[in-house]
């Protein structure tokens, strides 16, 4: 098609279908959006004075949803899309209230709004103007013959003349296409700006998701592996045990017995091992209970160890196994380093994080920074795998608190 048909078949084109439907659909939820905005502006200038704060923040939590109502009309006829604004993590109400006043997604989402209805104001009565007047100016040489006036609009209108506005209707209808992409061209800036989150923070958010992913991942195939030994390896030197045991059974000679005692040591040891490596992989223990495990190895503490607290949600293979061996480390640490004469062990949680506390009556002096301090220097790289935080309160003379603490996810 040559380029004079492409400008001519632009009025009819489904671009220019979807841009004006996209404009005119855009204006139901942007009345509502722009009312929030002007109550935004109001409650911001009377927050000046406190009593516009608790305005504002309930603008602010409904400014949440503004993005999502303009989703829908822009995925049905652009294909647009963007993601929904979080809601805000259980928090004291204090903390929550600060988190949305500084939220900046918000604040933005409200701005879009303030600008949006304008814009698709502006675009939709224009377009539709255009459609309506041009068509009509545009056919007005066929419908002359039967109201020469114009409907009273037109005095001393010749048929001729009315080729002259014919003119001016087809050049109308040919601007339109071109005036819809310059307002939604606008309206996309706008979006891309304030409702899309930046580079920048799509790729923190794709990195956040695949290390995510990667974690949940490792600790599915470490319990997996875990399921291989104690299932396969392990059984099969059981029953191997077990066949030594009857052909013990069925020989007189002392020099086979001998060796059969020695093939039986070697599998009671080969066992104790591969125990000891089940345990260090994925503990069979998180199976059942967080806490019951975690009771189980303060119980095997060469030092006396209390546990007190409980989790009350269900957390995933890698929260529960960063829990165990933290523990399970923090209480070999005390036991090989300290001469503590008891330790507590304090698990909580609270609305965002998991909170584990390990203390003890030692001398003091636990730190990361020591050559001999491979072991927390290695909980710590775990813990923080996890967006989570090791702090260690160990003066010298002691005691030492150390505090483990995880998102809760």
């Amino acid at each position: 098609m040559t380029t004079v048909g492409l400008i001519l078949r632009e009025p009819v084109a489904r671009r220019t279908r979807q841009e004006y439907l996209y404009l005119v659909a855009g204006l139901v939820p942007a009345i509502p959006a722009f009312a929030l905005a002007l109550i935004a502006v109001v409650a911001t200038a009377l927050s000046l004075f406190a009593v516009g704060i608790p305005l504002l923040l309930l603008v602010l939590s409904a400014a949440r949803f503004v993005p999502t109502w303009f989703l829908l009309p822009a995925r049905a006829t652009q294909g647009w899309t963007w993601p929904r604004i979080e809601a805000m993590p259980r928090q004291p109400p204090l903390r929550r209230a600060g988190s949305v006043l500084l939220d900046a997604s918000r604040w933005k989402a409200l701005a879009y709004a303030s600008m949006k209805f304008p814009l698709s104001l502006i675009g939709a009565y224009l377009g539709t103007f255009s459609i309506v007047a041009g068509t009509l100016a545009a056919t007005y040489p066929i419908w002359w013959f039967v109201d020469p006036d114009g409907f009273g609009y037109l005095d001393d209108n010749t048929w001729t003349r009315s080729w002259l506005l014919a003119a001016q209707g087809a050049a109308l209808l040919l601007a339109l296409p071109w005036f819809l992409r310059l307002v939604v061209a606008v309206d996309r800036t706008l979006i891309n700006s304030l409702l899309r989150p930046s580079a920048d923070h799509q790729r923190v958010a794709t990195l956040e998701t695949s290390r995510a992913t990667l974690t949940a991942d490792a600790a599915s195939t470490l319990r997996r592996l875990e399921r291989d030994l104690h299932d396969g390896t392990q059984a099969r030197l059981v029953n191997l045990g077990m066949m030594l045991d009857r052909i013990e059974e069925h020989t007189e000679d002392p020099g086979q017995r001998h060796a059969i005692n020695s093939a039986k040591g070697a599998v009671t040891d080969t066992l104790a091992e591969l125990r000891e490596i089940i345990r260090g992989v994925y503990p069979p223990a998180l199976d059942h209970d967080l806490r019951t495990a975690l009771s189980t190895l303060a119980g095997r503490s060469p030092i006396p160890a209390t546990l007190t607290g409980d989790l009350h949600h269900v957390y995933g293979d890698a929260t529960k196994a960063v829990l165990y061996f933290a523990t399970n480390e923090l209480l070999a640490n005390v036991a090989r380093h300290t001469d503590a004469s008891r330790i507590a062990v304090e698990l909580a949680e609270t609305a965002t994080q998991i909170v584990l506390t390990v203390a003890d009556t030692g001398a003091g002096g636990a730190t990361t920074d020591k050559p001999s301090s491979t072991g927390l220097s290695g909980l710590r790289r775990r813990v923080e795998a996890l967006d989570g935080r090791l702090d260690i309160d160990s003066p010298t003379g002691g005691p030492t608190t150390i505090t483990l603490t995880l998102p809760r996810t």
